[in-house]
């Protein structure tokens, strides 16, 4: 039977293995232990860290989102904006205050916009926003002809223009076709409708009911907004401060358009510190009784309870047929009834009178409605007289001279707001979401590793420090 042979070296190896397991390893395999000991902790604080800043971020995210269906519930006093900055022309506002903002203007066929301008009322009546707005950004310093570095696409499509032969006023009928065909044609033609489904690109709807595009209340209400626009941006006139279906669509409410040199050729003629001989003044359609042809009521029959009250009061001069000199007539005015001459009457110097309960005015950051018109409820109609009696009376003057601050003035002439509106839905833009998300993950890598290094350090420490121990 084979004998085994001791290596002669044993002992001193059984006696080094005995040192070892009494003593402990060597100075590196301690080191090793050591930091292994606490790399648990350190995986675990980054991995906890990584998981709730991700969470912060998106909740961040999720919030900044807005709400199409958010409504502002208010009294009647007129909102007011803590928000005194002056406004200033489309084409001084300065791209720092706007964060560098950026509109794409996108070229479409002409029957789509000035194919109706060969009717010049298109680009001057009330609801001519449409083009004066896509005029104005054409020239903007805002514009970029890159769409790829857009926050925002705008739509030129004219749908205010084709006018009724019956009563003047605009025909939409055809808005719905007319706005499909063109979002049709740019979503198989451009890449930015699809990515974003229409979130960053903006309309104008300057009629009345907004993105319902129908000039009958009932009517619009059963409409709705059009599927394809639900999601897009709609700079429109009507607005109101309860919840309403044509307002089921993120929004800006921009006055009527106004020609400034319209308005500067009154101001010119007709100064506004001159003499004010008519003490309330309306022009416009009055029906003498509520319900029209139509055997629908108009204007919730307040036109008509005004006619009826005060047109044999001779402090009230009101007119129910058209004059294109009615401008020289604000200028003359101490208080305007304001349905549609908003604007009018704040450059011209006589103090607007609101009567539309819930009525939402343009650009509540920029004028400070309450300071410089008269809101009357629509059931105190019959006291019209009574209470701008007591307005006389009491802070008419304190009125008037704020009214009367050139800021006001220019803040409406015209739509000298409507790029800083868009400058505060900038989380709507997909180039400005996705410049956003990857500064978010930026910081969270930055955070992770920072916090990792820092781990790291004071674990060495504390290895070193049981290492003297």
């Amino acid at each position: 039977m084979a004998l085994h042979k001791t290596p002669p070296n044993s002992r001193g190896y059984y006696v080094k293995m005995k040192l070892l397991h009494k003593h402990g390893r060597p100075h590196h395999q301690q080191e090793k232990n050591c930091f292994y000991k606490y790399y648990k902790w350190l995986l675990w604080l980054s991995l906890s860290l990584y998981f709730f800043t991700s969470y912060l971020i998106s909740n961040n995210n999720h919030a900044k989102q807005p709400s199409h269906h958010q409504t502002t519930h208010a009294s009647r006093t007129l909102i007011e904006s803590n928000n005194t900055a002056p406004s200033q022309s489309l084409h001084s506002l300065g791209s720092s205050s706007l964060k560098n903002l950026k509109v794409f203007v996108y070229d479409l066929p002409p029957k789509y916009n000035t194919d109706w301008l060969s009717n010049e009322r298109c680009s001057k009546h009330l609801f001519a926003s449409e083009v004066a707005i896509h005029r104005a950004l054409l020239t903007s310093e805002f514009r970029t002809f890159d769409p790829y570095e857009a926050d925002f696409f705008f739509v030129p499509v004219y749908v205010s223009c084709n006018f009724s032969t019956v009563n003047g006023f605009p025909a939409i009928g055809h808005a719905r076709s007319l706005i499909a065909s063109a979002v049709n044609l740019l979503s198989s033609e451009y890449p930015f409708w699809n990515r974003s489904r229409g979130s960053d690109h903006v309309f104008v709807a300057s009629h009345d009911f907004g993105s319902c595009f129908h000039t009958l209340e009932d009517v619009a209400v059963a409409d709705g907004v059009p599927e394809i626009m639900r999601n897009s941006i709609v700079l429109q006139t009507f607005g109101v401060v309860y919840d309403h279906p044509c307002q089921k669509v993120e929004h800006v409410v921009i006055p009527p358009y106004v020609s400034p040199e319209s308005v500067q050729d009154t101001m010119d003629n007709s100064p506004v510190n001159g003499r004010r001989d008519i003490w309330v003044f309306f022009r416009g359609k009055m029906e003498l009784h509520p319900k029209n042809v139509s055997g629908r009521f108009y204007s919730k029959k307040v036109r008509t309870m005004i006619w009826r009250k005060f047109n044999g009061d001779r402090r009230f001069y009101l007119q129910r047929h058209r004059f294109s000199g009615y401008q020289s007539e604000i200028a003359r005015s101490v208080f305007c009834l304001c349905p549609l001459g908003l604007v009018e009457s704040v450059a011209l110097g006589c103090v607007p009178v609101v009567i539309a309960d819930g009525i939402r005015l343009p650009f509540l950051s920029a004028v400070k409605w309450s300071e410089i018109s008269i809101t009357v409820a629509e059931r105190d109609v019959g006291r019209l007289a009574e209470i701008l009696e007591r307005v006389a009376a009491t802070n008419l003057s304190t009125i008037q001279r704020k009214l009367w601050d050139p800021a006001t003035r220019r803040a409406l002439l015209f739509n000298s707001q409507v790029l800083r509106a868009l400058s505060e839905k900038l989380d709507r833009s997909y180039r400005g979401s996705r410049v956003s998300r990857q500064l978010d993950f930026d910081t969270l890598l930055m955070v992770t590793w920072f916090m990792v290094m820092t781990w790291q350090e004071l674990i060495g420490g504390i290895c070193g420090l049981e290492k003297k121990n």
